[in-house]
């Protein structure tokens, strides 16, 4: 199997498994998958691990005034990007915790 580094936008993973599937890989992608918690994690993640934030979710966390309000708004996008690629037929979601047991808890509950 192929288990991807974090991201945001679903149809970059969308896009990567058709390049995959058009080379011939057919082994299961597992999407990894990460909350963002926190209005440092905007510059820090896209900085280290060299992805994007949709423009969408990086607005609405810069809105937030507090921590939990941006871990609210985290879970809510990941509970979203999480069912639209159990809708595509993933075999199954990998999270990324990084130190949130608690915030994957509430998205795995509302799946």
């Amino acid at each position: 199997y192929i288990m991807t580094q974090m991201f945001f936008d679903n149809q970059k993973f969308f896009d990567y498994v058709k390049t995959c599937r058009d080379m011939g890989i057919t082994v299961p992608i597992i999407p990894g998958l990460k909350p963002i918690t926190n209005k440092k994690q905007l510059t820090v993640l896209p900085r280290i691990f060299h992805v994007d934030i949709p423009t969408e979710l990086s607005n609405a966390i810069a809105k937030c005034k507090t921590d939990a309000e941006c871990e609210q708004i985290g879970t809510e996008w990941l509970i979203q990007q999480s069912k639209e690629l159990k809708k595509f037929g993933v075999p199954v979601l990998h999270y990324y915790t990084l130190g949130k047991p608690k915030v994957i808890w509430d998205v795995v509950a509302q799946l």
